[in-house]
Order: C-alpha cells, then sequence, then structure tokens
C-alpha cells in the first residue's frame, strides 16, 4: 500500500488525527502514546522514524531530536476501525520524557516494583526478563551489571556467555542439579542480552524453535 493509500484508509478525528501506541518490537513492551496527524504520519513513513504531532505545541515533533532517543520503525499496523496506530519501533533510548525506558511504568496504585508484578504462565519470567533488559539498554541506570555489560560492548557480553556455558558444562560434568539450575539462569540471562544488543527478539528464538519442533522427522 502507498503511502497515500494509507493516510486514506485511516479515519481521523474532527482535528485531523488518530492515536498512535509505540511498542517495542522486540520486547513487545508498549512505550507511549502519542497523536499522528496526516504530515507526521507521511513523515514517519517516509523517514522510518516517529514523527508525531504535538497537541499541546501545536506543531510537528520527531522523536528524539533533541534527545537523541529516536524510534526505527519496523512496522506500521492499523486496527479494524481504522481509528488507531500501532507502531512497532526499535528504540534508541527511553521513551518517555522522565527517563523512563516506558511511558507506562506506574499502575494505578502508583509504581510497581517488577519482581512483584503477577506471572501469567511459566514462561512469564523469560518476557519480564526480556522487558527488563530493554530498560537497562534504554536507561543504563548507573551501578546495574546489565547496563555494564551494555556499555563494554559484545566482546564482554561474549566472554560472559563463554564463562557461563562452562559453568553449566561443570555443574552437569558434577551432577549437581542445584549448580546446573543455578548456571543456567545466569546462561539464560546473557544470552538474553546478546539478543538485545543484536536487535534480535525473543519471539524469533521460539518460532525458530517451533519451526524445529513441527519440522518432519526424515526417514531412513
Amino acid at each position: 500500500m502507498t503511502t497515500t493509500g494509507l493516510i486514506d484508509q485511516i479515519k481521523w478525528s474532527e482535528d485531523g488525527l488518530v492515536p498512535a501506541i509505540v511498542q517495542d518490537a522486540a520486547s513487545k513492551e508498549v512505550l507511549m502514546l502519542a497523536y499522528m496527524n496526516r504530515e507526521s504520519l507521511r513523515r514517519s513513513l517516509d523517514s522510518g522514524e516517529t514523527w508525531f504531532w504535538s497537541r499541546s505545541r501545536g506543531e510537528l515533533w520527531h522523536k528524539g531530536a533533541t534527545s537523541g532517543h529516536t524510534q526505527r520503525i519496523v512496522s506500521l499496523r492499523y486496527d479494524c476501525d481504522g481509528d488507531t496506530l500501532l507502531v512497532l519501533v526499535r528504540p534508541n533510548g527511553p521513551a518517555c520524557h522522565t527517563g523512563a525506558y516506558s511511558c507506562f511504568y506506574r499502575d494505578a496504585d502508583g509504581e510497581m516494583p517488577e519482581e512483584s508484578r503477577p506471572q501469567a504462565d511459566r514462561f512469564a519470567p523469560l518476557a519480564n526478563l526480556e522487558a527488563t533488559i530493554a530498560k537497562r539498554q534504554a536507561e543504563r541506570p548507573e551501578g546495574s551489571y546489565t547496563t555494564y555489560l551494555f556499555d563494554k560492548g559484545l566482546d564482554k557480553i561474549l566472554k560472559k556467555i563463554g564463562e557461563e556455558s562452562a559453568e553449566v558444562i561443570i555443574g552437569g560434568k558434577n551432577g549437581d542439579r542445584r549448580e546446573v539450575s543455578s548456571e543456567s539462569a545466569d546462561l539464560v540471562f546473557h544470552l538474553m542480552v546478546l539478543l538485545r544488543h543484536l536487535d534480535i527478539p525473543l519471539d524469533d528464538v521460539l518460532r525458530e524453535l517451533e519451526f524445529r519442533h513441527r519440522k518432519p522427522v526424515k526417514k531412513d
């Protein structure tokens, strides 16, 4: 669909606006809600980065133009009614003006610690970990080990993966179930830091596992 074709599909409000939900394409965390008009949508599609319309200032604004925290667009969708946009992005830093990774960092009772969030299923810790790592990469809190890894870069991350892999092997050789569980958790953490560093969603790994599971077994 052309840019003009997409713009024509949107049901614009009387003010010529449409809400745009911005989501991290990798972690799936909702980052922010802003508004677009025809021109900001056109610029977003042409530039590959998010542009919005500021209702308070009455002007276009390029996300990250001042802070450097731009958002590279991966895909852009609209809902069944055509009155809401969903923009999946690769964020280059925090989305919130407060410096938070996401603007939605509080619940109805105030800020909730990540460790107290309810887990819906047995794989929820992986989703929570992916979101936390994405947040650390964006916000770079001082004193955070994850911040340290991102600051040191790829070689350091790979070195830690090698070290943790060796620890898992040693634990397995010793037949120490607790050690294997602990070192495996360390290995998974560092693998997920690598995925985030390389901009690879955990979903890609899960899809590959699903593909292998469904792949027909060749008979001899």
